[in-house]
């Protein structure tokens, strides 16, 4: 048998195909294995290059896979995509792992460590229950409205309007629905408290990392966004720049070019819409901190924010901060600078 140099895996929950090819690429094997049954197969192998998509489990594998002295590479499924042949199942995505990672141009997702990943579960958990909040106070503001009760959006002017409703003698709203009522504050007042719980986790992962804190020299980028910044990003070394760094998080504009004449759309959305999210958002606030006072000469990034506004409106000017700070961002994790706010400038930590 011919020395295996490759191999492509699709991952599953129990099953797991696997396609491996010589040093000229031609096919040695292929098979199906079933998970307990991976890592027992990979350490007779000598040490190749595995590639696998990106999903759920894969950093898993990739970390147990390097530490049997693989090669290990996880690629995007739009990057795998174009090189599947015929239908789709599990051998043609494998070979297609397979053929993809052999690619001299293909990029490849930062295997992250398991500090990383737990740092993004609590991330994750507290974004959870803020959908599920949002979910229980809009449900409850479709009810109340049923008898003629129309609650505010703000959670906590709702619970004061709940509350008020539990009064029978301000309100008419049936004792039954007084009684949900009452269930429903009782289950808000318990994710308020858990969402407070992980934000004050997160808070303490800032504490403990220098780069996180130094992020938050940043207008608009708060402990939430450091935090997720640094736990996403693993080796911000593998972009080139601030730019190929924003074009990651999905804030720069589709292009659609031919014959020299370029066609900028509407921004691309990919990469982490949670960490994009959060930049939105900081760049909501700076954009209004800004506006709402006039920027001193020497603050150039806020003089820069509010021309900006001028020229082309609010929600545009909203993703143009997104990406400077999405640049920034990218230069300080890099360089492991500071940030001077006023001179846009990075100024070098002492040693």
């Amino acid at each position: 048998m011919d020395k295996i140099t490759t191999v492509g895996l699709d991952l599953a929950k129990q099953l797991i195909a696997m396609h491996a090819v010589d040093a000229r690429g031609q096919v040695v094997l292929r098979k199906v294995l079933r998970r307990d049954a991976l890592l027992r197969w990979s350490a007779t192998l000598p040490p190749c290059e595995i590639a696998m998509e990106a999903c759920g489990g894969a950093h898993h594998w990739a970390r147990e896979l390097t530490q049997q002295g693989h090669s290990v590479r996880i690629i995007a499924a739009e990057f795998v995509r174009p090189f599947r042949k015929s239908g789709k199942n599990d051998a043609n995505d494998a070979e297609a792992k397979c053929t993809a990672m052999r690619q001299a141009n293909m990029r490849f997702v930062s295997i992250k460590s398991v500090e990383q990943q737990a740092a993004l579960c609590v991330h994750r958990l507290r974004q959870g229950l803020v959908e599920e909040r949002t979910a229980l106070i809009n449900c409850m503001r479709g009810l109340l409205t049923e008898f003629g009760v129309v609650a505010p959006l703000s959670p906590d002017k709702l619970r004061r309007e709940l509350r008020l409703c539990l009064d029978e003698e301000k309100t008419h709203v049936p004792l039954m629905v007084r009684q949900l009522v009452t269930d429903e504050l009782a289950a808000l007042d318990a994710l308020e408290q858990r969402i407070a719980d992980y934000a004050a986790q997160i808070a303490a992962q800032v504490r403990d990392n220098v780069s996180a804190q130094r992020l938050q020299g940043i207008a608009g980028v708060g402990a939430l966004t450091a935090a997720a910044m640094v736990a996403t990003v693993g080796q911000p070394q593998e972009f080139r720049n601030g730019r190929q760094f924003a074009a990651w998080l999905g804030l720069v504009p589709r292009q659609h070019s031919t014959g020299g004449k370029s066609r900028l759309g509407r921004i691309t959305r990919r990469g982490d819409a949670y960490l994009r999210t959060l930049l939105i958002l900081g760049a909501k606030s700076a954009l209004q901190a800004a506006l709402r006072k006039p920027p001193p000469l020497r603050h150039r990034l806020r003089r820069w924010m509010v021309d900006v506004f001028t020229r082309i409106g609010y929600h545009k000017t909203l993703v143009a901060i997104a990406n400077k700070h999405a640049r920034i961002i990218w230069a300080l994790l890099v360089k492991g600078e500071d940030f001077d706010v006023q001179r846009l400038t990075l100024t070098a930590v002492a040693a």
